[in-house]
């Protein structure tokens, strides 16, 4: 294990943060941790798109300085350890429960998972933003049983409309979650504290170090600068 700081921050679940948000974590720590985008391979011919812009490229003196550091892949197929941590989320119904409140409450996380100021592609149809949230959101989803294996499954160009919105759900749980395991990855393997500005992000983590027995300190940081961090360690969310 690298003995850093442990004012370095991990800042999570994307690989990109707003510019007051960067600010305000400066302020707070010695370094800011990014990882590089999240591009998942669900099966040998589908996955989802890889991006190659890095926090970095808006701010190289911060990474010459050591302030922002970044580079820490968490793109491909997802190994065992992986698969199991997500299946284990995706089968709690707290964790659920969270999400689908997230989804349906918080619209930054709905903007983080889906585009819905356009028309969104499911399956073979083109639907209104608004009229695909309204399926997403339907409240029989929050409790449908979901794991890695099935996202597999439905990861193919011929579904039913049905089968569409089944799949594009279990790709945001699957996604959600599999972000979560890189999060407790690296901030365990390098010494980093996970921060985020997205509550429901921080809500899920919460849930899930608790579940697990796993004593990591994580915060949320407000929107706007200067807001009071919310500090946690996993014994409180349980």
């Amino acid at each position: 294990m690298n003995a850093l700081s442990p004012r370095n921050a991990l800042f999570h679940p994307f690989h990109l943060c707003a510019p007051h948000t960067l600010e305000a974590l400066l302020a707070r720590y010695d370094a800011v941790h990014f990882r590089d985008y999240m591009a998942l391979r669900l099966t040998p011919l589908m996955g989802t798109t890889a991006y190659q812009d890095r926090m970095g490229d808006d701010h190289p003196m911060l990474v010459t300085s050591g302030r922002l550091v970044q580079g820490y892949p968490v793109s491909g197929p997802l190994d065992d350890t992986a698969v199991t941590a997500i299946d284990r989320d995706l089968s709690d119904s707290r964790w659920r429960t969270l999400f689908h409140d997230g989804l349906r409450n918080d619209r930054r996380f709905q903007r983080g998972l889906f585009d819905l100021t356009h028309a969104m592609r499911i399956g073979s149809s083109l639907v209104p933003g608004p009229a695909a949230l309204l399926r997403l959101l339907e409240p029989n989803r929050a409790a449908a049983l979901y794991n890695v294996a099935l996202v597999q499954r439905l990861a193919k160009p011929t579904l039913t409309l049905d089968e569409a919105y089944q799949f594009e759900y279990g790709l945001a749980l699957l996604k959600t979650a599999a972000a979560q395991v890189y999060t407790i990855r690296l901030s365990r393997a390098h010494n980093l504290v996970p921060v985020t500005d997205s509550h429901t992000h921080h809500v899920l983590l919460s849930r899930t170090l608790a579940r697990e027995g796993i004593d990591l300190a994580h915060e949320s940081i407000g929107a706007s600068v200067g807001a009071p961090l919310s500090q946690h360690t996993s014994g409180l969310h349980e």
